[in-house]
């Protein structure tokens, strides 16, 4: 699965909130009948789709086409055309062009609080009803990160979930921890420094600035909250946070902020053949289960022997090992779409039917969102992707809830955890309140 750069989702919200669709075009709305049996998409009429993704590699590009080729093979009056390597800010140009495909799916989740509200993704809840689908067969966080002030705009598609890799070699024998205490005790005893105190190894990088180290990631491990119930911020009256900032400080005053910021930035690519946890030159990382893929298909990496684990939690919050961080592809039918209707048959084919999703994750090694494509017998998982399945379908496993302004508050607070980890914020309480008072703000702005 790729990732956006947030300054670049950034750019696409700020677009958004002045998003318009150009010309006038069919709408989702009542499904047309039938006088047989049949499903409701042999009704339709003969017609050509097209389909808007980011993937990009052969690789991923012809899982994707494999699973097209299942609902062309239902409907065989439906033809459906792909373009690859779409990104967000295209789809939102096509669509206040008036040029908008049939189905589009986007790579992050950042964007689905402006689709919904906006109305540049049309509210797929009416056909969802009338075609008796049943959302439970979709953990909990996967329904959140999908819809926006009770309109579902989108589906979810597939997938990630976030645990700890640990390689077993540098493990020397210790099992992955399960509470802070224990990364904290375990990273100390892992860390192997020369004799100046350079770090060689590290035992785990607690720095915000570290790869997948952002605070949607951590922010689980504690159970930490984002918003309020109305939407204003909760980073600076929840305890939560300060409880996972207060651990992280403390082990990064441990290694010391400048030693640990000058081993940072000699670490290879977070993408590359050099990542650092490939290199051993860290134990344990926190990281999402398309890492295993990554691994595998590296030359070096493939022969490491590692495991993966849940995230360790709080040790007064024990009932949330197991759970974790999850977000994914979304997936849905732009305003201005020409066969609205048709566009939603392959959607539902996609997110729901379980041979189509297993096919997708199988090549792509990102997770499936419907529990029976998680049960099948025919999706690959050994142990160390068996771990995010059980994260992805654990009760607890939580999202970044939709917002308008979702890049806008985690680059306000990413910038906040910069300044704490250095040693600038001197009082905590305080810089939290004033993360709050630019969130809120902008909220203000963008009309609640």
């Amino acid at each position: 699965m790729r990732f956006v750069p947030l300054a670049a989702a950034g750019l696409l919200a700020l677009s958004l909130t002045a998003c318009t669709a150009g010309t006038e075009a069919p709408s989702l709305g009542a499904r047309p009948t039938t006088t047989g049996t049949g499903p409701v998409a042999a009704a339709l009429p003969p017609a050509t789709l097209e389909l808007w993704h980011g993937f990009s590699t052969d690789a991923e590009t012809t899982a994707f086409e494999e699973a097209i080729a299942g609902f062309t093979k239902k409907y065989p009056q439906i033809k459906v055309t792909a373009k690859k390597a779409v990104q967000d800010a295209q789809i939102t140009a096509a669509i206040r062009g008036g040029k908008a495909p049939d189905v589009a799916a986007s790579f992050t989740t950042d964007n689905v609080a402006q689709w919904c509200r906006s109305g540049a993704f049309q509210d797929l809840t009416q056909v969802i009803q009338q075609d008796g689908i049943d959302l439970s067969v979709l953990p909990e966080a996967s329904r959140s990160y999908t819809e926006f002030e009770g309109k579902r705009c989108t589906m979810p598609l597939l997938a990630d979930a976030y645990g700890l890799y640990y390689n077993k070699a540098l493990m020397k024998g210790n099992e992955p921890p399960k509470t802070l205490s224990e990364l904290t005790e375990l990273t100390k005893k892992l860390t192997v420094r020369d004799p100046d105190g350079t770090i060689k190894v590290a035992g785990f990088i607690p720095s915000f600035q570290y790869y997948e180290n952002s605070p949607s990631h951590l922010g689980p491990m504690v159970g930490a909250k984002w918003y309020n119930p109305d939407g204003t911020s909760a980073i600076g009256s929840d305890p939560a946070w300060k409880q996972l900032l207060t651990w992280q400080k403390e082990l990064v005053d441990w290694y010391g902020y400048d030693n640990l910021d000058k081993f940072r930035k000699g670490l290879g690519d977070e993408w590359g053949s050099e990542h650092p946890f490939f290199e051993g030159k860290v134990a344990m990382a926190v990281d999402g289960e398309w890492r295993n893929a990554m691994i595998a298909a590296d030359p070096e990496a493939k022969s490491m022997d590692y495991g993966t684990a849940p995230l360790p939690v709080a040790d007064d919050k024990p009932d949330l090992y197991g759970s974790g961080f999850t977000a994914g592809t979304v997936i849905g039918v732009p305003k201005g779409a020409k066969h609205p209707q048709h566009a939603w048959e392959l959607i539902k084919h996609l997110t729901t039917d379980t041979d189509s999703l297993v096919t997708l994750s199988n090549a792509l090694r990102n997770v499936p969102t419907t529990k029976a494509a998680m049960e099948s017998p025919k999706l690959a998982k050994d142990d160390k992707f068996a771990t995010f399945l059980d994260i992805f379908a654990h009760p607890k496993t939580s999202t970044l809830p939709a917002s308008v302004n979702s890049v806008f508050n985690q680059d306000a607070f990413s910038t906040f955890l910069i300044q704490w980890e250095k040693g600038a914020v001197k009082d905590l309480d305080a810089g939290l309140a004033g993360v709050d008072k630019r969130i809120n703000d902008k909220l203000k702005l963008s009309g609640g």
